[in-house]
């Protein structure tokens, strides 16, 4: 396992890397789903991953929150060490993680989707004490307005539209505060203007916290205007703006086919 691109010890939170993958591999009955793959984002971060069907953009995110034991490597999150900690303790110290298909009460309106994802107290007590504070609904209604939904708070979440399922999720997540937010193929059967709507949004919530986004769709990836990285076979291929992995022979190959 190489260590160069380890930060330097005492480099500031803020200088120092949010999320640091160093040599990981991940073996499953001999098949390497990742492979000596390393991989740094930064503070406020926005970072589009790509790359064809296998190539480990799935088993990456599984890694880093917990789901996949790497069999060597290094992961770190800030300062934490996530190859010994669980899936819970992993989101509970600021990684959100959205899945391409949405899940959420659909019975609920909206708003009652982002309370019940309010990070609060969850014991049985604080539960039965709950009682939503002026604080707690300002909190709501900024989160609202950043996703887009403000109109549709009090609608039941069973009759957004598949696009405004995808933001409310993205918006439940935000109520966690999470650090880095892991985005599973967002725009993945959105309209034109839905997926314009949701290249913005990520921009604009990237740099108060770190994104990793997941996609298939390039020229969504080149609305985000974020480093580029392209995975194949477990290993990072190419890296950099959208025109440069474009036009890397080796991503031509291999994602592109031409």
């Amino acid at each position: 396992m190489s260590d160069g691109i380890s930060p330097p010890l005492g480099t500031p939170k803020e200088a120092a890397p949010v999320l640091y993958l160093d040599g990981v591999s991940v073996v499953f009955d001999g098949f390497r789903a990742l492979n000596n793959l390393s991989l740094i984002v930064g503070a406020g971060e926005l970072r589009a991953i790509i790359g064809p069907n296998g190539a480990g953009k799935t088993t990456m995110m599984d890694v880093i929150t917990g789901k996949t034991r790497p069999t060597e490597g290094v992961v770190r999150f800030r300062d934490h060490d996530l190859t010994r900690l669980d899936e819970a303790t992993i989101a509970n110290l600021g990684i959100g993680r959205k899945f391409q298909k949405p899940t959420m009460f659909d019975a609920l309106t909206v708003f009652e989707n982002l309370e019940l994802a309010l990070k609060a107290p969850r014991g049985p007590l604080a539960c039965l004490r709950w009682a939503l504070s002026g604080e707690a609904r300002r909190r709501i209604e900024a989160v609202l307005e950043e996703v887009g939904l403000t109109a549709r708070a009090q609608d039941r979440a069973a009759i957004l539209s598949h696009g405004q399922r995808q933001w409310l999720e993205i918006g439940m997540l935000l109520m966690q505060d999470p650090e880095l937010l892991l985005v599973d193929e967002p725009v993945a059967g959105m309209t034109d203007q839905e997926t314009e709507h949701t290249a913005a949004l990520l921009v604009r919530i990237a740099g108060k916290r770190s994104v990793v986004v997941v996609e298939h769709d390039l020229e969504f990836v080149r609305a985000l205007g974020s480093k580029v990285t392209v995975l194949c076979e477990g290993s990072m291929l190419s890296e950099g703006s959208i025109d440069h992995v474009q036009n890397d022979p080796r991503v031509i190959e291999v994602y592109l086919g031409r």
